[in-house]
């Protein structure tokens, strides 16, 4: 059977182009590589280098076995690596998924916090994503209008997202620090992708005295600003964003307010979960109490 230390050999010499260079790249002598190579040769059956004047070229075979001697090591790295991350918070990879809302600025801030203390953690963020049962994701941020947790996950509880309407700058209600929804029962609305969208529609037709009369539909989260700030419409804004608004736009506060939605956390219980997305979940509780003592009109810009 090879050992990993005889295909370490192999690769070096196949990078360095010769004995005498892999020799020196792994602190050993060069007859030494060259015994190495030679009965690494004998035991496969094949000659793996053509020895020339000035260095040793690789055959035919010899390229097919750096190649497999590559991938073979690569994987070893990344076993230990897999393996690790399940002893320490200080390595491994963190993957979450969140919805758009989410993903403007608490998510990426949330990164920032993590990996400061911790910057050998991978980190990786899907928007809309799914696979958390199948392993795929580590930690999905979820609203309370999503459905229940499937059985046998943890939820986190973070905070409760308050509801704002996003107006032109321009418009006339803009400068006010609340308006009534019932003055914005001639606008027309924007609407989105569940869970960025008008969510508690009733309460909201309530509040107007009529149903409101949706003009537009755009799943993209930049492109309903860019549709805001045009002066086509309005939409309900999530506080949890209000740190991304666009400067052309202003957020300002309904009356009666909309019912709040709750922002959670969905992970795997404890018992399948790497120290590092443990540690990804403090750093998330912890924002989550900051901002729920804030009050609403101190979470925007």
């Amino acid at each position: 059977m090879l050992d990993t230390w005889s295909l370490r050999v192999l690769l070096e010499v196949g990078r360095r182009g010769s004995f005498s260079g892999a020799a020196e790249a792994l602190s050993m002598t060069q007859p030494a590589v060259s015994r190495q190579i030679a009965t690494l040769e004998r035991r496969t059956g094949v000659t793996l280098f053509h020895r020339r004047p000035r260095g040793v070229q690789p055959t035919e075979a010899g390229l097919a076995a750096i190649e497999q001697a590559e991938a073979v090591l690569n994987g070893m790295s990344l076993f230990e690596t897999r393996l690790r991350a399940f002893t320490t918070a200080e390595a491994g990879t963190v993957r979450v998924a969140a919805f758009p809302s989410a993903a403007t600025w608490f998510v990426p801030e949330s990164f920032r916090r993590f990996a400061a203390a911790r910057p050998a953690v991978e980190l990786s963020l899907t928007v809309g994503g799914e696979g958390l049962m199948e392993g795929a994701i580590d930690v999905d941020l979820r609203t309370s209008w999503d459905a229940a947790p499937e059985p046998g996950l943890e939820v986190l509880d973070l905070f409760e997202d308050e509801l704002l309407v996003a107006l032109p700058a321009e418009h006339p209600l803009a400068a006010a620090e609340r308006v009534r929804l019932a003055d914005l029962a001639d606008e027309p609305w924007i609407d989105g992708t569940h869970p960025d969208c008008l969510g508690p529609i009733a309460e909201l037709a309530a509040a107007m005295g009529r149903a409101p009369r949706i003009s537009h539909l755009c799943d993209d989260w930049n492109g309903r600003q860019g549709l805001v700030a045009a002066g086509v419409g309005a939409m309900l804004y999530p506080s949890i964003a209000g740190r991304a608004v666009r400067a052309d736009i202003r957020l300002v506060e309904p009356s009666p307010r909309l019912p709040a939605r709750r922002i959670s956390a969905v992970f795997l219980p404890a018992r399948g979960r790497p120290p590092a997305v443990s540690a990804y979940l403090e750093v998330l509780r912890e924002m989550g109490e900051a901002y729920g003592r804030m009050a609403p009109t101190s979470r925007l810009p």
